[in-house]
């Protein structure tokens, strides 16, 4: 963090749309050095301590000791949507009533209390324990002996022995991972004293946990029966812990960003839920698909072209899909880019007709490509729907998708 010369000023806080032209105002050159820094917005000096504040993109929070930063998804979606965007594209999504972000007017208070929320639920029966493979070097034997190891590292030596075994403990990746988000948003500035509190005493629970070294990837977990109390506090600690950051600097002022990119959400979003929707027809999805669109010798001279899925058939192309953030009414969204870039991915696999999904309400558009046997259906999802409803859509999807290829194979019979 970049301490404030400012840190006794009131915290000031600024709200903007991830669609608009930005605003120009009054901040400390520390605040907005670390505003640069997190990727959320740029800052640019105007002189007479003026800075213009545009977004790029991205939204999320940053909160320095002097200003509050906020830039929020263009639909107005809400904290538990976005949530349920983040985690579903990462491991099967929230429940529709999994957080409880909606109670609360900001991000952070909100982040906060459902992290709480979800972990005081997960260990309202005590801390999971599991088994853990432990590999030591003792004096006795415990376990089994690894040979190998014995062998390469201590030739001709009996003792200590080189060992593996399994123990039951406390000391698991689920814990390790939900203590490193508490006490990361523990560090949060701001966060209600009664949160904060609860967040502290969940904490507190975990103790005999191993800590999570800062920058190390985090542990896998695999979800089973028995650690299904846990599966949804671990599913927001995670996207706490790939987007969220909390730093204590000079003085004891913090500074913390939440930062996610909405066009990767969304994309990751449409992919895992329709290649979900997917399994219940023949064939197989891939994501990021690449494909060859022109003729070439050499493989520099390859133009490759990069669908957000591709349904085959046989190992045979038959639908292709792509998933855009920026829709075509969005400020500065380019229509015509956009089919070109549909056109491209069903010429490259001969497939006739390619299905472009993006966020908002709507009628479903069928576009035929002059001169071309090409259609492009623009789907239109409606993310200010609950989660059931908006993978209803990503269903409905599916099977009209699906429609169209049997009605295709019947014209060329």
């Amino acid at each position: 963090m970049r301490a404030s010369s400012l840190a006794a000023s009131p915290l000031r806080r600024i709200v903007l749309d991830e669609l608009s032209c930005g605003i120009v105002d009054r901040i400390d050159p520390g605040s907005a050095a670390y505003i640069n820094g997190s990727g959320l917005a740029k800052v640019s000096p105007m002189g007479m301590g003026l800075y213009r504040i545009e977004p790029v993109g991205k939204v999320g929070s940053v909160r320095t000791p002097t200003v509050q930063l906020e830039v929020r998804p263009k639909e107005r979606l809400g904290l538990g949507r976005l949530l349920f965007l983040l985690g579903y594209a990462g491991n099967q999504g929230f429940r529709d009533d999994s957080v409880a972000a909606s109670e609360e007017p900001e991000l952070w208070s909100a982040l906060a209390a459902s992290l709480a929320q979800l972990a005081e639920r997960a260990l309202s029966r005590g801390v999971l324990q599991g088994y853990l493979n432990v590999e030591e070097s003792l004096r006795t034997v415990k376990g089994r002996i690894r040979i190998s190891d014995q062998i390469s590292r201590r030739p001709g030596m009996l003792v200590p022995l080189e060992v593996s075994y399994d123990e039951f403990t406390e000391d698991i990746a689920e814990n390790r991972i939900l203590r490193a988000a508490l006490e990361r948003m523990s560090r949060v500035p701001g966060v209600r004293p009664e949160v904060l509190s609860r967040l502290r005493r969940l904490n507190g629970k975990l103790a005999a946990v191993t800590r999570l070294q800062s920058g190390a990837p985090l542990p896998v977990w695999r979800a089973s029966r028995m650690n299904a109390r846990y599966h949804e506090a671990l599913r927001l600690a995670e996207v706490i812990l790939r987007n969220a950051s909390a730093e204590a600097g000079d003085g004891k002022q913090q500074s913390a960003s939440f930062v996610v990119d909405m066009s990767t959400v969304f994309e990751d979003f449409v992919g895992t839920a329709l290649r979900e929707a997917m399994a219940a027809y023949p064939g197989e999805m891939r994501l990021r698909y690449n494909a060859l669109l022109n003729e070439a010798v050499r493989d520099t001279d390859r133009i490759v072209v990069q669908p957000g899925a591709v349904h085959l058939l046989g190992g045979r192309p038959v639908m292709v899909y792509d998933a855009k953030y920026q829709a075509a009414a969005d400020v500065g969204a380019s229509l015509s880019a956009d089919h070109y870039r549909m056109l491209a991915y069903c010429t490259s696999l001969r497939v006739p007709t390619a299905w472009l999904i993006y966020p908002g309400a709507g009628e479903i558009k069928l576009r035929r490509i002059l001169n071309t046997d090409i259609d492009v259906v623009e789907f239109p999802l409606d993310l200010s729907l609950p989660p059931a409803e908006i993978l209803a859509s990503v269903a409905d999807l599916a099977q009209q998708s699906w429609g169209e290829v049997v009605r295709q194979a019947t014209i060329s019979r």
